[in-house]
């Protein structure tokens, strides 16, 4: 949801500089490496040890950064399959990077007299990774067999904000089950998007059976 407004707000104000990126020999499948590259590198250097008010803030930057290469490829007519493809892999690289890093603070660097926060901690950042993955993968797979799923309540950016966000809470003095609670919506909202978009897909194949089947009937009179 906040992807679909993001989106919007960074063409207006980005267009023009990816446009000077494009005039010094810029590509977007660069940009595309280059902010995987940036997204990992930040990630896994700050988020294990804790350091909560310098890796947000950084990610977040790398994470607008990230719509450059889509704009720069719109604005000079460059888009492409392999663009598209590339970005979409990459995305999860650097998904995984994020929620792996926190996951790694949760086990390491967490400060808490509960094991049990620790452990839920711990696996609920597993849990964003792999239905991190699973929301895109509907996706793909739908338009694989000619349906669409761009339906749900959790796209990549709502499901990094809110983690981000929670971190950056947490790092100016939150109780550390901020963070927890964080993930615990971030993978509660990413499992209800996989739900909506297999509903959707569900509704739309079964559709077309049903008018095929119809289109198969003998009219009335005939």
């Amino acid at each position: 949801m906040l992807g679909q407004h993001g989106r919007g707000l960074t063409k207006a104000l980005f267009t023009p500089l990816a446009l000077a990126m494009a005039r010094v020999g810029i590509t977007p499948d660069m940009l595309t490496v280059a902010g995987t590259v940036l997204t990992v590198g930040v990630a896994v250097a700050t988020l294990p040890q804790g350091r909560f008010l310098a890796g947000p803030p950084l990610l977040a930057l790398a994470l607008v950064g990230d719509s450059f290469d889509g704009i720069l490829a719109r604005a000079t007519g460059r888009s492409s399959v392999f663009g598209a493809f590339l970005d979409s892999t990459l995305d999860r690289l650097a998904d995984g990077a994020v929620f792996a890093s926190l996951a790694a603070w949760a086990a390491l660097t967490m400060r808490t007299d509960s094991a049990a926060l620790r452990t839920v901690t711990v696996v609920l950042a597993l849990a964003c990774i792999v239905l991190a993955a699973a929301v895109p993968y509907a996706r793909a797979r739908a338009e694989s067999i000619g349906a669409t799923a761009s339906v749900g309540i959790a796209e990549r950016t709502d499901r990094l904000v809110v983690a981000l966000v929670a971190a950056f809470t947490v790092g100016l003095g939150a109780p550390q089950w901020v963070l927890s609670a964080a993930l615990g919506y971030v993978a509660l909202a990413s499992f209800a998007t996989v739900v909506q978009r297999i509903v959707a897909v569900r509704r739309q194949v079964h559709g077309r059976t049903r008018l095929a089947a119809g289109d198969g009937e003998p009219e009335e009179g005939a």
